[in-house]
């Protein structure tokens, strides 16, 4: 299973245009902590975020799960940044964007960008990724994540093309399948 879809940007070296192979998925949504995730879920990573971010667990404990090694190797190119992916239970609140009420923590996003594991840092931000990962897994299923980067948070930058970027990914994971 490969995911093909967009996200932004938490790195100000990941420009809008660029692809991002999700070797990790991050999830801030507390949706597979409700299956036996123990065997396929990356602890340290987990624990160091936690730290990291001083994490309030009454949200629930993040959970990271990583892709599909067979995969990355077949996609995985000099044209592909690798990273983690944060996976948000929604659009606004969750992913640090403030409209009309004040969120838990508005110096989350901040800490995700300058987190660093075994030099894996939190490339992107999105809504899919941890949870396909952890699932996939958990049924036994190859899974890979891929996105066309349309925003980057770190420089406020958007594509002036995002269907652009995202069909020349479709094109570029053919090429790599074929």
């Amino acid at each position: 299973i490969i995911r093909i879809g967009t996200s932004g940007s938490l790195q100000a070296s990941i420009p809008c245009g660029s692809f991002v192979l999700s070797k990790f998925g991050l999830g801030l949504d507390n949706m597979l902590r409700s299956y036996l995730i123990d065997e396929i879920s990356t602890i340290e990573i987990e624990d160091a975020f936690v730290k990291h971010t001083d994490w309030d667990l009454r949200k629930g404990k993040p959970y990271v799960i990583s892709c599909s090694e067979k995969l990355e190797k077949i996609i995985e190119s000099d044209r592909m940044h690798k990273g983690i992916t944060a996976t948000a239970g929604g659009f606004y609140g969750p992913q640090g964007r403030v409209l009309r009420l004040n969120i838990q923590d508005e110096n989350l996003n901040s800490k995700m960008d300058n987190f660093e594991f075994e030099s894996n840092k939190i490339t992107n931000l999105e809504m899919e990724t941890a949870a396909i990962y952890g699932l996939g897994k958990l049924l036994g299923h190859e899974c890979l994540s891929l996105n066309a980067i349309i925003a980057n948070r770190a420089t406020g930058t958007f594509s002036e093309d995002p269907y652009k970027a995202v069909d020349e990914l479709i094109a570029y994971t053919l090429e790599k399948l074929i």
